[in-house]
């Protein structure tokens, strides 16, 4: 993929915060205060920036791993509370989907107060919530507590971790991406088996008391996390932005700007005027918030599946912890060999391509409930979650303009944390219709493999159509005077970008 800096129109280079794999481009969406402004200080590349690279990592570890784990105390949680499969399973999924609805809230956060101050409220907000969980006496009070308090503890303290993590590189930047890719991984890795040994040890309720407590060690990793140059107070930002300009008098003229103000917001964090105009935008949104819907139930339920026929807790919670190092070892390589130039508008198709082997991946498990089939069912699903993990925002980056980028990764998170939010209860609908695990997992097979063909179908559509316009035209793209025009031309992979070049400039008519 093409350079940032090459494809212009878009943020300064230190607003263009490290992008990790999986998690990265919110630190697009930040626009914190922190970031470096004229006469700020240069990223070092290093010295104390590997500080920043080794608590990235485990803010990482700590919060976007820890909603998969939810499934060692699933079977607690039905008895404590004598709930349903469906009604259990809306803890990981409130706690997933505030992870990432709250991406909005969490950059007006950081612009407020900068990354280290939000990352050690999200660290406070995690802690309690979990802590609070353990003395729960109904359902709906772990729904507020485990699900909402402590989800958007997660999104306070992951999203600004890796927007400050890209101030601090920029000639290492990729190596810091790969490093801190490996956080969620290294958090699937080690969090099942401290869950189930505190599962063994105290129980349900005394492991999320201990856990809760684990969780606050993301206060100290957003105390590390310091700004490089002290960042200007909100009165002169605003001013700054305003020009100067006195507030509006009367009660007219304050709703008249409010209203702007509301409406400039929600242009910055959510596009919906680019999901109207742009069609590949609007296509990939539609696929990744399909694919949603049955990509992250298996890891609610893989333990609950395994453990109810037979298999010891420990052995279940092995599963989890070999899907995490399948991704250790699978995400850096897999991310360096995607920025060859050969995969340079090849991204949907590779992406499309592992999501169709994941979603049929799920189907293995459904031979046998043995650990032999899950441990298989594991590594192939394993190998294709880092393929996708790696292209997810890739691709993104690819359909709309790095200018635009902030405010499309907002929409797209609000409309993918809709589908998070219903596809474990629906699942666990089915099991309690049903009595079968293995339903499950059909359905996901299902409802994922079609969002892949459906993307691939639908961009290969894209593509073509775009091909027989170009052939069209006797030269193509027409070259302009202006060089800046003709690198737009020639680095986009926005469909429109063409023509807004043809379109004459102030100069031309």
């Amino acid at each position: 993929m093409d350079s940032v800096e090459e494809r212009g129109g878009g943020p300064s280079e230190e607003g263009l915060a490290l992008r990790p794999i999986e998690e990265a481009p919110v630190a697009d969406r930040s626009g914190s205060e922190e970031a470096a402004q004229p006469g700020a200080a240069t990223p070092p590349d290093g010295g104390w920036g590997w500080v920043v690279l080794v608590a990235t990592i485990l803010v990482l570890a700590l919060t976007l791993a820890f909603p998969s784990c939810i499934g060692i105390f699933y079977t607690d949680l039905q008895m404590e509370f004598d709930a349903t499969n469906s009604q259990t399973s809306w803890v990981p999924s409130i706690m997933t989907s505030v992870l990432h609805a709250g991406g909005p809230l969490c950059s007006v956060l950081v612009e407020r107060w900068g990354c280290r101050a939000t990352v050690m409220l999200g660290g406070v907000f995690s802690g309690l919530g979990m802590a609070a969980s353990s003395f729960t006496t109904t359902i709906g009070e772990l729904y507020l507590t485990a699900g909402v308090i402590t989800g958007l503890g997660f999104c306070f303290s992951f999203q600004p971790a890796v927007t400050i993590l890209g101030h601090y590189f920029v000639r290492r930047r990729p190596f810091a991406n790969a490093m801190s890719s490996t956080g969620t991984a290294l958090g699937l890795c080690v969090l099942p088996f401290l869950g189930n040994f505190l599962h063994g040890e105290l129980g349900w309720r005394g492991s999320f008391l201990v856990l809760g407590a684990v969780l606050l060690n993301c206060c100290v990793c957003g105390a590390v996390m310091r700004p490089l140059a002290p960042p200007r107070s909100r009165r002169s930002a605003v001013a700054a932005r305003d020009g100067g300009a006195a507030p509006p008098a009367g009660l007219k003229g304050r709703a008249r700007s409010a209203l702007g103000c509301a409406a400039a917001l929600l242009s910055r964090h959510m596009a919906f005027d680019l999901f109207c105009s742009n069609v590949r935008f609007r296509v990939y949104s539609v696929g990744i918030t399909w694919t949603m819907l049955g990509f992250v139930v298996p890891l609610v339920y893989l333990v609950p599946y395994a453990t109810t026929y037979g298999m010891e807790p420990g052995r279940a919670a092995l599963l989890l912890s070999i899907l995490g190092f399948v991704n250790i070892f699978i995400r850096p390589p897999i991310g360096a060999l995607f920025s060859l130039p050969w995969f340079k508008g090849r991204h949907i198709y590779v992406f499309s391509a592992a999501l169709l082997v994941n979603g049929l991946s799920n189907s293995i498990c459904c031979v046998a409930p043995t650990f032999a089939v899950l441990l298989a069912y594991v590594l192939a699903y394993g190998v294709s979650m880092a393929v996708v993990g790696s292209l997810l925002f890739t691709v993104l980056m690819d359909t709309v303009e790095m200018s635009r980028f902030p405010s499309a990764l907002g929409l797209l998170s609000i409309m993918e944390s809709v589908t998070l939010l219903v596809g474990p209860p629906l699942a666990g609908l089915l099991v309690d219709r049903t009595g079968h695990y293995t339903l499950v997992f059909y359905a996901c097979s299902v409802t994922v493999a079609l969002s892949a063909l459906f993307l691939m179908a639908s961009f290969y559509w894209l593509d073509r159509k775009k091909a027989t316009a170009d052939a069209q035209r006797p030269n193509g793209c027409p070259q302009k005077a202006a060089a800046t025009l003709a690198t737009d031309c020639q680095y986009s992979s926005v469909s429109t970008e063409c023509d807004k070049d043809k379109s004459p400039g102030p100069d031309q008519k």
